[in-house]
């Protein structure tokens, strides 16, 4: 399979028509190579448009998934990386977002849920060249608060109600965007923080699986 071609073929017909315009994003779609970011059984399928990615997932741990290409540029696009952000990308699996954003920002912190995990991302953002990427393991949904503010999060799946947390650790003017889904409808949001006081608004329809600690919480009744 030619990925260079296929990966030309992704921004040309699946971002750019979906309203991407920002040279730097379509630019860094069209130079990382998706392919590295998906286990070798499945590089076939690293540049279709269908949904979410299935990945390999480290022992013990929850299935995992890459974002739909657009989505990922979709949601950037909404978020306005500046050169000189510093970013926080949370869930991002094998470490293909926060690639993305390495390209884009002056410096990424990622967090991954556990050490494999998280060793994983390490040794293909090297192999890429992303060495302004920093990378962690814990708990998703309390985001990295040593080394917040951040100017910029960006949540690779879904998340089932607004997260404080990660909003908490904004800088003044940040912003954050993520898939809110309510049952099988997900849409993207952007947060946006401004003082003490943090405003959303809905973007589009997109599909993303819940990413470990932000699923929905059980319902008692009584």
């Amino acid at each position: 399979m030619n990925f260079a071609t296929a990966r030309l073929h992704m921004v040309e017909s699946q971002i750019r028509p979906n309203g991407v315009r920002d040279p730097l994003i379509l630019d860094a779609f069209a130079s990382l190579p998706r392919e590295l970011f998906v286990p070798e059984q499945r590089q076939h399928l690293a540049y279709i448009d269908e949904g979410v990615l299935a990945i390999e997932a480290a022992a013990d741990e929850p299935a995992r998934y890459l974002l739909q290409p657009m989505v990922l540029a979709r949601l950037l696009e909404a978020a306005e990386p500046r050169r000189e952000d510093h970013v926080l990308d949370v869930g991002g699996a094998t470490g293909y977002g926060a690639a993305i954003l390495s390209r884009l920002a002056a410096k990424v912190d990622a967090l991954e849920t556990s050490n494999a995990l998280a060793e994983a991302m390490k040794k293909r953002l090297s192999f890429v060249g992303a060495s302004n990427v920093d990378v962690h393991a814990g708990p998703l949904e309390k985001g990295v608060p040593s080394k917040k503010p951040f100017d910029l999060i960006v949540v690779n799946g879904a998340v089932a109600d607004e997260p404080k947390t990660l909003l908490d650790q904004l800088a003044d003017g940040g912003r954050l965007v993520a898939v809110v889904r309510k049952g099988w409808l997900g849409r993207a949001w952007l947060y946006e923080k401004s003082g003490d006081s943090v405003s959303g608004r809905p973007l589009f329809d997109a599909p993303a699986d819940y990413l470990p600690g932000f699923e929905p919480q059980p319902q008692f009744t009584f």
